[in-house]
C-alpha cells in the first residue's frame, strides 16, 4: 500500500500532459498483478485543472515555502506553551506573515507555469491563490484537502465554520498577560478591548475568505452562462441549418419519388408495347405458316 501511495504521488508530480498516460499505465499495471481495486482507485484519479496542477507543485518543488503557508493558519490557533505562560497571540504578526507567504508562493506559481510552458493568465493565477487560501483556512479545521493531491480548484470553507473556530481560538488563545513581578497588571477594559481587536480581525479575514469565495462563485456562474448562451446560440444556428438540409431533402425525395414512379409509369408502358409486339410477332409467324401451306398446296395441284 505504501508503494501504491508512493505511485500515486508520483502521477501528481508529473508534467499536466503526461499525467493521463501515466494513470493509466499504472491502473493496467496494477490491474495485470490481480490487483483490481486498486486499479479502479487509480483510474478514478481525474486529471488537475491547470490551477490545481500549480499548487500540487507548489507543494512537491516549493515544499518550504507552501509548509510556512501553512505555520501561518497555524498561528491564529492558540499554542499550549502560549496558554500556559499567558502570552498574548499577536494576530497582526499572523496576518502579515500570511500575506507575506502567499506573496512568496504566487511568484513561485508563475514560475512553475512558465517553465512548463503554461501562461500564467489573470484567471490562472486567480484560481491558484483562492485555493491557497482556502488551503490555508482548511489548516485550522479536521479532514481539509490532501496537499500535493489536488485535482480541481478548492473552495475555502464556508464562514461559519472558520469563524466559530476562530472565535473559539480566541476564547482560548487571546489570554491576559501575566503581570511582570512588580508592574502593574493591565486594566480589565484595555485587555478585553486588545482581545475583541484580535478576535474581529480573526473574522474578518474568514468573512474575507467567504467573500472572495462568493466573488469566485459568480464570476464561475457568469462564465457557465455565458458559455451556456454561446452553445444555445450555436445549437440554434445548427438546428435552422438542419432545418433546411431536411426541406431540400424533403424536396429532392419528392422530385426523386415522382421520377420514379414517372419512371414506372414508363416502364410499364413500354411493357405493354413489347407484349402488344410480341403478339404482333407471333400473329405474323402464324401468317407466313399459313401462306406458306397454301402456295405448298398449289404448287403439287
Amino acid at each position: 500500500m505504501s508503494k501504491l501511495e508512493d505511485d500515486i504521488d508520483a502521477l501528481f508530480t508529473l508534467p499536466l500532459t503526461e499525467f493521463t498516460g501515466a494513470r493509466n499505465a499504472l491502473a493496467a499495471r496494477l490491474k495485470k498483478e490481480g490487483r483490481g481495486d486498486e486499479a479502479e482507485r487509480v483510474k478514478l484519479l481525474g486529471k488537475p485543472s491547470i490551477s490545481a496542477w500549480t499548487v500540487n507543485q507548489l507543494y512537491w518543488q516549493h515544499r518550504k515555502a507552501f509548509d510556512q503557508l501553512i505555520v501561518t493558519a497555524k498561528r491564529f490557533q492558540p499554542a499550549q506553551k502560549s496558554r500556559a505562560t499567558g502570552k498574548a497571540v499577536d494576530m497582526r504578526d499572523s496576518l502579515d506573515a500570511r500575506r507575506e507567504a502567499l506573496v512568496q508562493l504566487s511568484d513561485l506559481a508563475k514560475e512553475v507555469l512558465q517553465d512548463a510552458g503554461h501562461n500564467p493568465t489573470q484567471d490562472t493565477m486567480r484560481r491558484i491563490t483562492t485555493t491557497l487560501e482556502a488551503l490555508l483556512a482548511y489548516a485550522l479545521l479536521p479532514d481539509g484537502p490532501t496537499a500535493g493531491r489536488l485535482t480541481q480548484d478548492v473552495e475555502p470553507p464556508g464562514f461559519e465554520s472558520l469563524a466559530s473556530l476562530m472565535a473559539g481560538a480566541g476564547t482560548i488563545g487571546f489570554t491576559r498577560p501575566r503581570a511582570a513581578a512588580n508592574a502593574r497588571p493591565e486594566p480589565a477594559a484595555t485587555v478585553e478591548a486588545r482581545e475583541a481587536k484580535q478576535l474581529r480581525e480573526a473574522n474578518i479575514t474568514a468573512a474575507k475568505l467567504s467573500l472572495q469565495q462568493a466573488k469566485r462563485s459568480l464570476a464561475d456562474a457568469r462564465a457557465r452562462a455565458q458559455s451556456l448562451e454561446s452553445a444555445h446560440k450555436k445549437a440554434y444556428s445548427e438546428a435552422k441549418e438542419a432545418e433546411k438540409y431536411k426541406r431540400e431533402a424533403e424536396e429532392r425525395l419528392k422530385k426523386a419519388t415522382s421520377a420514379s414512379e414517372d419512371a414506372a409509369r414508363r416502364a410499364q408502358s413500354v411493357g405493354t408495347e413489347v407484349e402488344e409486339a410480341a403478339n404482333a410477332v407471333e400473329d405474323a409467324k402464324r401468317a407466313i405458316e399459313k401462306a406458306t401451306r397454301e402456295l405448298e398446296l398449289l404448287f403439287k395441284s
